[in-house]
């Protein structure tokens, strides 16, 4: 590890904790900054609790959707989409102000009704909290591929849920 990583790491846990509010120690970096799109980049990380992680970030606006088509893409499975600081309903909020955009006439907003809208909220950065790792191998965009993403780590991980 060279002083750029270190430095790296600590941009990492300072933009953790400004933009989302959680507090995370960075212990190991798993993938850094690999592409994940034309002008997105992730990396995924363990901290010193052993929990991973995945920060995504670009110059790229990217949406709910597309961050959820890339952690699958990724070979992530998702325990938690972590919201912007001080707005723990934030996709909700989005959500519904979309869905009033499109049908300024409904009033009686259900759950239901905005699961697709949900997914329009802007979210660059993001931050998610990784239940599984599947098949023990994390993936990177990759132009030259066939399916457009090439192994990049091997990586086994799966979170046991505990009371």
């Amino acid at each position: 590890m060279n002083t750029g990583d270190i430095y790296d790491d600590f941009a990492l846990e300072r933009s953790c904790k400004d933009t989302f509010g959680v507090a995370l120690e960075v212990d190991t970096v798993i993938l850094r900054s690999v592409d994940v799109g034309h002008s997105a980049r992730a990396t995924v990380f363990l901290t010193k609790k052993k929990q991973l992680y995945c920060y995504i970030d670009g110059q790229a606006k990217l949406v709910l959707g597309d961050v959820k088509k890339i952690a699958s893409r990724m070979g992530i499975k998702v325990e938690t989409y972590f919201t912007p600081k001080g707005r723990p309903h934030y996709f909700d909020e989005i959500g519904r102000q979309k869905f009033s955009a499109v049908f300024p006439g409904r009033k009686d907003i259900h759950d239901s009704d905005i699961v697709f809208y949900r997914t329009l909220a802007p979210y660059t950065p993001a931050l998610l909290a990784v239940s599984e790792v599947q098949g023990g191998v994390l993936y990177q965009a990759d132009t030259d591929s066939r399916s457009g993403w090439r192994a990049a780590a091997k990586f086994t991980y799966r979170r046991i849920k505990t009371s």
